[in-house]
């Protein structure tokens, strides 16, 4: 682990110390840590929710249904295996630039 060093003005140092003494954490570095964590937490929970947002914007809905899913599979399985033989996205076939 390594070390960092922060100021802090007087009204903020308090407040840690207040944190520390009511036994809610018990070191300065162990408070810092969670609200990096509730800070990270919180920036995950944003992107998933632009996430949604993109997609809610995405078009007109589809309904997701086992046989969706099925189908869904087998595409990737097909893109998959004309991967492995040589072809690129969607099974098209890779044109590859003969060496000089």
């Amino acid at each position: 682990m390594t070390s960092m060093n922060i100021s802090l003005p007087e009204e903020m140092k308090a407040f840690v110390d207040a944190q520390l003494s009511r036994g809610a954490y018990s070191s300065v570095s162990e408070y810092v840590r969670e609200l990096i964590r509730q800070a990270q937490r919180r920036s995950a929970q944003e992107r998933l929710e632009n996430r949604l947002l993109d997609g809610l914007d995405s078009g007109e809905p589809v309904p997701v249904t086992p046989a969706f899913w099925d189908n869904r599979r087998k595409k990737l399985a097909a893109n998959i295996n004309g991967r492995e033989r040589g072809a690129g996205e969607r099974g098209k076939p890779v044109r590859r630039k003969k060496a000089k």
